[in-house]
């Protein structure tokens, strides 16, 4: 996928006057790369449009004006796009209960390290490859980044089989399976052959 450069993006003058409308435009296109596994993991998959919005979401937050702070932010949602034949998602882990935090996050310690999250795609497997540094041994972030990487096999049955790909999750006992829908899977596979 085509890195973001700073000539992609608005400054935050220019921002500030469209972002109502951008911002808008951006939680509808959103709401058809998200998917709910259970009640407490959602997976929001990511590419070039929603990493934009975030970099510019965060130079009006943090007031960037210029080139060096705004590209350090470049560089590191750059390093968040897909890589080739590849999806990338942040994966939250969603607790409303204040009280529930703790005991729903401790649940979670370990689920970077295995195969828990993956696509099934017919007979295939694709598993979630989680970004380092977000868990220790006692405890786990809510917010994970993590890339699907396909062999060319489970890229071409990803894009052939509409009905068929599932997104699992299967750890300890938090165990849930989705077919994507019809909206999802044409954003992804958009994504998949821009990668």
């Amino acid at each position: 996928m085509k890195p973001i450069v700073l000539s992609d993006l608005m400054n935050i003058i220019e921002y500030e006057k469209v972002r109502n409308d951008y911002r808008s435009e951006l939680m509808d296109y959103k709401k058809k790369r998200r998917i709910s596994l259970g009640p407490n993991i959602t997976i929001t998959f990511e590419n070039r449009k929603t990493m934009k919005f975030q970099i510019q979401e965060m130079m009006r937050a943090e007031r960037m004006v210029h080139d060096n702070q705004i590209q350090e932010e470049i560089d590191v949602y750059n390093s968040l796009l897909p890589l080739v034949n590849g999806l990338s998602a942040t994966l939250f882990i969603e607790v409303t209960d204040e009280v529930q935090i703790r005991p729903v996050l401790s649940q979670f310690i370990g689920l970077t390290e295995g195969k828990a999250v993956y696509f099934e795609i017919e007979n295939q497997k694709v598993y979630a490859e989680f970004e380092i540094g977000r868990e220790e041994s006692n405890k786990i972030s809510s917010v994970h980044y993590i890339q699907f990487n396909f062999n060319a096999t489970a890229k071409a049955a990803f894009l052939e089989n509409l009905e068929s790909v599932k997104l699992i999750i299967n750890y300890k006992n938090y165990n849930y399976s989705e077919t994507i829908n019809e909206g999802m899977h044409k954003s992804w596979s958009e994504d998949l052959l821009s990668s």
